[in-house]
């Protein structure tokens, strides 16, 4: 069967990476006019999952705005190195900086809504008149601006994972706009990987879960400059193993029969993906070094749905949204 979503609302979406955000905004009733990424792995993998997809795989710094003229939602998410905290000061016309690209593409598209989001350091003293820049021509736009750091796990995502999310909208509905309210709290990482560690009759997955019983440190998923996969900084292992986790690398399958009972297995790409928030039927392309980067550096769906739900409810009111998110959307 082919499947039809009764969309009212289009979506734009801008360093796609690997679906996160996009996956998220489509549960939220939005229908994607084209999403632009620039990694290969990461369009192969937006293509693999929605082939009805429009991934023009290119950097944004090549697209023209006013090709999708009154789109309702541009969301993006800005590549977050220059404003992680140990990052360096921007300097003018840094590579790394893609907000003026993504700052121009919303004036020539003028859509009703803006969604950019991007690591917390973003919210920091540090970047304090950047950020004051960014908000100001949004509201030289015309777009009543607001932002805040979002807790991943507020919305069952299994790990602490603060987000910058900043949210534009240009309709006379602006004020209205909420920030999703918290979902309570999230599942614990022995609870969700339980079925994934154990799929291999590791008989040590029942003590495993026990002490995998908090939330995941965040998913780091680095850069192509830094080696192979792991699980993060020093810091961020020590978390690992206090959950029973070996977070010096990542596993091709989980732990089998001989695996040591009380051993501290290491993730597989899939367990990671879960933690992030994806669903197990979303397949990744590339190499494991590539595929793990594509999940550590995806904004987690069910976040993104929260907020995608938040907006929708501001541009078309609170029946018809809920009307399109799924499951209400999705239809044989």
């Amino acid at each position: 069967m082919t499947r039809q979503w009764r969309h009212q609302l289009s979506c734009v979406e801008l360093c796609a990476g690997a679906g996160g955000s996009a996956l998220g905004l489509e549960m939220a009733g939005f229908g994607h006019v084209a999403l632009v990424e620039i990694e290969r792995d990461a369009c192969d993998t937006l293509a693999a999952n929605r082939p009805e997809w429009n991934v023009i795989a290119g950097d944004i710094r090549q697209i023209n705005g006013r090709e999708y003229r009154g789109v309702d939602l541009i969301s993006a998410g800005v590549p977050c190195p220059p404003f992680s905290v140990a990052g360096k000061q921007l300097g003018p016309d840094d590579e790394r900086d893609l907000f003026p690209d993504t700052l121009r593409i919303i004036e020539e598209a003028r859509p009703n809504a803006v969604l950019i989001e991007n690591v917390p350091g973003f919210a920091s003293n540090k970047f304090a008149d950047y950020r004051n820049r960014v908000v100001n021509r949004l509201h030289r736009m015309g777009y009543h601006v607001e932002w805040t750091v979002l807790q991943s796990s507020d919305y069952g995502v299994p790990q602490l994972r603060p987000r910058f999310v900043l949210v534009g909208i240009r309709t006379r509905r602006a004020l209205l706009f909420r920030w999703p309210a918290a979902l309570g709290s999230a599942p614990t990482v022995g609870a969700v990987l339980r079925d994934l560690m154990g799929e291999r009759e590791w008989p040590g997955v029942e003590l495993w879960a026990e002490f995998a019983n908090d939330i995941a440190p965040t998913i780091v998923g680095g850069s192509k400059k830094h080696g192979g996969p792991d699980l993060g900084p020093t810091r961020a292992k020590e978390k690992w193993a206090k959950l029973h986790v070996d977070g010096m690398g990542i596993a091709d399958t989980a732990p089998g029969p001989e695996f040591p009972l009380y051993g501290k297995p290491r993730l597989t790409v899939r367990m990671v993906a879960r933690i992030q928030g994806f669903p197990d039927t979303w397949v990744f392309r590339g190499g494991k070094t590539s595929t793990y980067r594509q999940v550590g550096n995806a904004f987690p769906p069910p976040v993104a749905r929260a907020v995608g739900l938040a907006v929708s409810t501001c541009l078309v009111g609170d029946d018809l949204a809920t009307q399109l998110a799924v499951g209400g959307a999705l239809v044989d």
